[in-house]
Parts: structure tokens; sequence; C-alpha cells
């Protein structure tokens, strides 16, 4: 029995490790694809969609963090002042973050939004460079002004600010700086954060219902059974990137990463048929060569020529 003991560990983490990637895998795919469950709402107003996406997941939560064991840690959040405050700041963005989303789904404007989750992790660099005092290398230096220049060729070509690009990348880099400073868990955090913004989402659809104007119980059974589903949908995959970012290295989980914003470059422009013109092709360009920069270890750079530390 014993000499089979140091041969099994190495396979329990090998074991660990392939679980770990296919959650950090279906997190990031999940997030992907999450335009078409969203698009089935696209007739909806984005704030009652977002205000559904809140209640359920206030719901969903409470079984899930009883399920993990969480409820000292929720405990521990809310009686922590400065905890709290902080995540009165954080549910605020994260409402801000998931309702300028949905627009961008409902309004045709997936491909900033992909723009936006492309150019976050430069945000994450910048900000953590600014903040938290972290020293920038050269290489994350150029990642960070490609990534710029993308922007910039947007509003020469385009002749237009991405906004939603923007705003969905600076709100969810505040919110992981901001959650970076409190030791509170995703499942947690986002139980509390959801307890915090839920009364008000709440409150407003049981206005819309007494308005008449609301849809859940309006439209059949099977779309408020989709309306439900958005419950699990927001936090599920928030449980398998906390299950994953445990099991895998963060520069792996840096890698996958982009597999969300790709899904959703790839339905925009394959599926819902969004322009993507040559300023969208030069923009692109900018901030994907920023974030192989950003992202390629620096052999497989020197192997090609560029020697950026």
């Amino acid at each position: 029995m014993s000499e089979s003991s140091p041969s099994a560990a190495p396979q329990t983490a090998d074991a660990a490790l392939r679980t770990g990637i296919a959650a950090g895998l279906a997190t990031y795919l999940f997030w992907g694809l999450l335009p078409l469950y969203l698009k089935l709402f696209a007739d909806m107003p984005p704030p009652e969609v977002l205000a559904h996406r809140i209640v359920w997941s206030v719901l969903t939560l409470v079984l899930l963090v009883g399920l993990l064991h969480g409820r000292r840690a929720v405990m521990a959040a809310i009686r922590c002042r400065r905890t709290l405050i902080t995540l009165t700041v954080t549910a605020l963005l994260i409402t801000a973050n998931w309702l300028i989303y949905i627009f961008a789904v409902a309004e045709g404007r997936l491909l900033q939004a992909s723009m936006g989750y492309y150019i976050n992790p430069l945000i994450n660099v910048l900000f953590g460079r600014l903040f938290l005092k972290e020293t920038m290398t050269p290489r994350q230096v150029v990642a960070v002004v490609c990534a710029a220049a993308g922007v910039s060729v947007m509003v020469v070509g385009a002749g237009e600010i991405p906004l939603i690009a923007l705003s969905l990348a600076l709100s969810f880099g505040t919110y992981g700086l901001l959650r970076k400073t409190i030791p509170v868990d995703g499942a947690s955090g986002l139980f509390v954060e959801s307890l915090i913004i839920g009364p008000a989402a709440l409150g407003y659809l049981l206005w819309l219902n007494h308005q008449g104007v609301g849809h859940f119980g309006h439209d059949g059974a099977t779309r408020d059974i989709l309306l439900v589903c958005a419950g699990p949908i927001t936090a599920v995959p928030l449980v398998l990137f906390g299950y994953a970012v445990r099991r895998v290295r963060l520069s792996t989980m840096g890698l996958m990463q982009y597999v969300a914003p790709t899904g959703q470059f790839l339905l925009a422009t394959l599926l819902y048929g969004e322009p993507f013109t040559q300023a969208h092709l030069w923009a692109f360009s900018c901030i994907w060569t920023g974030l192989a920069i950003y992202s390629i270890p620096r052999d497989a750079l020197a192997m090609v020529g560029l020697r950026i530390r």
C-alpha cells in the first residue's frame, strides 16, 4: 500500500490540473457564448433583462454558497465595514458592466464588446502600475501602447470613440482592482454584491409588473423559464472559475481568458453579420498584437527576433 503512494500523488495532481483546465475553458466558453442567450431578450429593455439577471442570481447563489459552505465568508464580508463599502462600489460597477454588455448585444454592438474584453487584460496591467505601484516590464508597456493605438485607430478611422469597449474594459478593470483589495472569494463576493443591488432590481421588476409593462408572466412559460435561467447562467461560470483558478497557473488562466472575447468576436462577425470595416481590422490587429506581446513567453518572442523583456 505504501509503495503506491508516491505515484498516486502525481496522478492526483494531474487529475486536478486536468479538471481545473476543463473548468477554466468551460467558464470562458460560457462567457463567450453568452450573447446567444442574451439575444433571446433583444426585444426587452436592457434594464429589465439586467434586473432579472440580478434577482435570479441571488436565488442561485443562496443555494451555491450554502452548498460550498461559504456562509462564514459572506458573514465576515458583511461585518467588516471596509469590505462592505468596497463591495457596494463593486456591486455598482458590475451592474453597470452587465447593463452595458446587455445593451451592446441587443443593439448589435457585440464587436465593440469583444474589443473591450480584449483590452481588459492590458487595462489590468495599467491599473496595477497606476494604483498598486506594480512594475511594468518593457513588453507590457509596448502591449499597452498597442492597445491604445488600436483605440486611436477606431477614433480616427471609424470616426467614433468606442465607448462600449472602453466602458466595459474600464468598469471591469476597476471592478477587478477593487476586488483584489479585499479578502473575499468570487462566489461569496458576488453573493454580497447581489444582495446589495438585489432589492433595487426586485423593486424595479415589481414596479414594471404593476405598470403592466413587465414581461415576466406575460410572454409564456418558456420565456419565464429562460429568464429564471439567468441566475445559474450568471453564477455557475463564476463558481467554475473559482474552482479553476485554485488548480491552474495564473499564466495559463491568462491565456484561456481570450476564449471569451474570441467567441464574442466570431458570433458578431459570422452569425450576427455586424459590419467589420477596415478600421475594425486595423484596430483589432493593434490590440491582438499587444496581447500577443503581453501573453507569449519571452523565449518564443526571441525566436522571431523580438527581444522585449
